[in-house]
């Protein structure tokens, strides 16, 4: 056992095998399709029994299978539409607040500054 010598020596790696053994990725993509059935459809799925499937960037219902209520499709809209127009009217506000406070912190810091003018003034006249 050394005193000062490295006591740690890790084993070599093996090589690595290659890359790939399957011949796929030499293979265009209609070969591919043709061997391998790769025939992708658009993305679907159900939700509490309705089918919606990915088109276009979107989830959109499929034909026949919405089962909700019109109304309640209304009602959630109309409800979306007042949580929009809310969220509005908070960001002006929020926005109005922080014009106000940034003004009462630049007259703040106006009146220190003039205060601390009026007290370099009267210890000079000391």
């Amino acid at each position: 056992m050394p005193l000062f010598g490295n006591t740690f020596s890790p084993k070599k790696t093996p090589p690595r095998k290659a890359a790939s053994l399957s011949n796929l990725h030499l293979m265009d993509r209609s070969t591919r399709e043709i061997e391998l059935g790769l025939e992708y459809g658009s993305p679907a799925m159900n939700l509490a029994g309705q089918s919606l499937k990915f088109e276009n960037g979107q989830w959109v219902a499929e034909s026949g299978s919405f089962t909700g209520d019109r109304r309640e499709m209304q009602r959630l809209r109309k409800r979306n539409q007042q949580l929009e127009e809310e969220n509005n009217l908070l960001r002006l506000k929020v926005d109005i607040l922080l014009d106000m406070l940034s003004e009462t912190t630049a007259e703040s810091h106006l009146m220190e500054k003039e205060l601390e003018e009026l007290k370099s003034h009267s210890r000079r006249r000391k």
